[in-house]
């Protein structure tokens, strides 16, 4: 299967390149690839095996295809007019060789006539016998070679006939796709158009609004949202989902009040009854900006609070990204005009903002408590998500970000880029408070015409030191809307499973896609934390934008069927207690890019850190104070930079193939390998994985960076 192939795959398929393949038992085999899982079963264990070989060995080569035909970013162009000229190109060359071909067929065929009549001339002038018999020899010759060539002749016309007629085919068939793919764009921007005034006429509809029945609190929701249409990022041009089918539903019911029914779309079913005894819930609320317990962390410094306005610059992506279809953005050059003044690697730092739950979950006795909070925190990280529509910075290969908070907020977060295509990074988190976080996320991104999928591939490992609860999950689909035409909007959408290893405790999150014509609340999130037994002990609500609340169950039963025709399962629980809440974002932070508190503070400039940190990055820096156009050259000259260096490393392992390996010394060509994380098989989930080997926190306190490469 080529790369344009994969980049079309069916629903549901599995891009073997980035899966893992595991086994459970000895007949079972699980995939799993960006939040998606397969569980496959053979019938004989000597079967599974053979299934195991076949795919690990199907794995390899998707890799050597995928590290064959991908390339550093900026090589690919964004648009297909190079593809395009060099088919014209080559046209054109075939063209003149075949008038080439025309002019030596004209030259043979006439001069063989003039050797002939030459030939016959001679032939009847006297001269002796000898001279004779020599003259009809060399004729009879020459008489053979125009047969041959006319042979040939015939050949080169018959040739030439053919190559002309392909030639006229050809340019039929190039002018036949040029005119598709013009009115494919059209049509998808005329479909994209039409599709958001339907959208507007259903809103300004108010006999639409009056003739839903809904519950009084979902109506007035509704209601406050279509007023708040201007300062809401869904106020224009909003793409929706239809309802998802065949998806069973369970029911809440506050057991201090049976009459209120509180309905939660989820794909899952618990069973089984809960104790009745509650937990202080209250230790666990996430702290609000007023809190007294927000203001126990207080920084060293003052740490600023705003950056330079974004400037007002008039953006087309569509004029990109048209041509950017079904391909892998990660290798599309983009102009920083389509970004944030952060890297990726410091998006990976934001998910710790809020860090506080982790530090409270640190010190729950519970297991089922804490599974609570780490859920809340996994959530928590995509509330920064919902305005930011701007791309972060492709890290360069060997680029790293630091945030040492150790006296701000316990922790020391480390962030490094170890693979480039594909682009992944590994990030290590070690709190003085009790826990230990660590991940390795690869970021695949398809744009499909209207809309952009980010999928983050890769597991979130979190370690809680004192208990030795393990917790592994994997991030959701993030999804881009309205690239065509209206406001740009982001959606998170799919299944979380946490999972603790130790206990075998799990949380199943879902995350509901956006749609116009649910009764829900946007950006809802359901979960529910059940034992090792699958019996349900808390049930999660709330949106993945504001907040989270989880209720204990007390009791579970399952209710009548849905309009599915399947059962539902009803939790009776407590009253609902708030696990977090979003900070609000800082005064102004609609010019700010919709930065974050956290977020203002990542790209300061700091004493001491390694001379790859992203804060050293200069095509970031000058896109940060406004400076864009110098920002896109310095961007320019760091890809051409990285390139040269691929070709150099490219050029060593070719003469290292050839060479095999020094037999003398025992060493063979490594390859690139990154400074401070090492790929090591986790000894819970069995995966490989990029894991911190140390040194990075040791060379800053000797100011030691001379091992560091000059990427920027």
């Amino acid at each position: 299967m080529t790369q344009a192939e994969m980049a079309h795959t069916c629903r549901g398929t599995i891009n073997l390149a980035t899966a893992h393949i595991d086994t459970e038992d000895a007949c079972n085999i699980v995939l799993s690839s960006g939040g998606r899982t397969y569980h496959l079963k053979a019938s004989t264990e000597v079967e599974r095996q053979r299934w195991v070989t076949a795919l690990e060995l199907a794995k390899a080569k998707a890799i050597r295809m995928m590290n064959d035909q991908s390339d550093d970013s900026g090589d690919e162009e964004p648009t297909s007019q190079g593809g395009r000229s060099e088919l014209q190109g080559t046209l054109k060359i075939l063209v003149s060789k075949l008038d080439d071909l025309s002019t030596c067929n004209d030259l043979i065929a006439k001069h063989g006539a003039a050797l002939q009549r030459s030939l016959s001339e001679l032939e009847g002038l006297k001269v002796p016998v000898e001279g004779g018999e020599k003259i009809k020899a060399v004729n009879e010759r020459a008489t053979l070679f125009r047969i041959t060539s006319n042979a040939m002749i015939n050949a080169c016309r018959d040739f030439l006939e053919l190559a002309e007629t392909h030639s006229r085919r050809w340019q039929r068939a190039l002018q036949y796709e040029r005119e598709q793919r013009t009115h494919l764009e059209e049509t998808i921007e005329q479909l994209a158009k039409q599709h958001n005034s339907l959208e507007r006429a259903w809103r300004e509809a108010p006999t639409l609004a009056s003739a839903a029945p809904r519950a009084p609190a979902a109506s007035k929701g509704r209601s406050e949202r279509l007023h708040k249409e201007e300062a809401s990022d869904e106020d224009e041009d909003t793409e929706f989902f239809d309802a998802m089918e065949d998806s069973p539903a369970f029911i809440t019911v506050t057991s201090t009040d049976s009459t209120e029914h509180r309905r939660s779309q989820s794909n899952l079913s618990g069973a089984g009854g809960g104790q009745s005894t509650d937990w202080n819930q209250d230790d666990y609320m996430s702290p609000s900006c007023n809190d007294v317990s927000g203001k126990k962390l207080q920084p060293r410094r003052q740490r600023r609070t705003q950056v330079p306005d974004k400037p007002n610059y008039s953006l087309n992506l569509w004029s990109i990204m048209k041509n950017c279809i079904g391909k892998e953005l990660s290798k599309i050059p983009m102009p920083v005009n389509f970004n944030e003044p952060l890297s990726m690697l410091q998006r990976l730092t934001e998910d710790l903002e809020y860090h506080e739950l982790l530090d409270k979950a640190a010190r729950c006795d519970s297991s089922l408590e804490q599974m609570c909070l780490v859920a809340a925190f996994s959530i928590s990280s995509y509330s920064t998500t919902v305005h930011r529509t701007a791309k972060p910075f492709n890290p360069l290969l060997g680029e790293t970000y630091e945030l040492d908070g150790r006296e701000e907020f316990g922790y020391r977060s480390l962030c490094e880029q170890v693979s480039h295509h594909p682009p992944a990074a590994a990030h290590h988190v070690i709190s003085q408070r009790g826990w230990t976080l660590w991940q390795e996320i690869t970021i695949a991104s398809k744009f499909r015409g209207k809309y952009l999928s980010i999928m983050p591939l890769g597991a979130i490992h979190l370690q809680f030191h004192s208990s030795g609860n393990q917790y592994v999950w994997r991030k959701v689909t993030s999804t881009v809307h309205n690239i065509i035409v209206g406001k740009l909007w982001i959606d998170q959408s799919g299944d979380i499973e946490i999972v603790n290893h130790k206990t075998k405790e799990t949380c199943q999150l879902k995350f509901s896609p956006y749609s116009y014509f649910s009764r829900d609340v946007p950006r809802k999130v359901t979960g529910v934390v059940a034992d090792s037994g699958g019996q349900a002990h808390y049930v999660l609500s709330g949106t993945w934008d504001d907040k989270i609340e989880s209720a204990k169950v007390v009791h579970s039963s399952r209710g009548g069927s849905g309009s599915e025709g399947k059962q539902k399962t009803v939790y009776q629980t407590l009253s609902p207690k708030l696990l977090w809440k979003k900070y609000p974002l800082p005064e102004n932070a609609e010019n700010m890019y919709y930065f974050s508190a956290l977020a203002l503070t990542l790209n300061e400039q700091e004493d001491g850190v390694g001379l790859t940190d992203s804060r050293l990055r200069p095509d970031q820096k000058l896109m940060e104070e406004g400076r864009w156009d110098e920002a896109n050259s310095e961007k320019q000259r760091l890809e051409e930079k990285q390139r040269a260096v691929r070709r150099r490393r490219e050029a060593e392992a070719s003469d290292a193939v050839d060479e095999e390996c020094d037999y003398d010394s025992g060493k063979e060509y490594e390859g690139y390998q990154p400074l401070w994380f090492h790929q090591r098989r986790d000894s819970v989930t069995g995966d490989t994985n990029f894991v911190y080997k140390g040194g990075y926190w040791e060379a800053k306190e000797r100011q030691d960076w001379s091992m560091c490469p000059n990427i920027f």
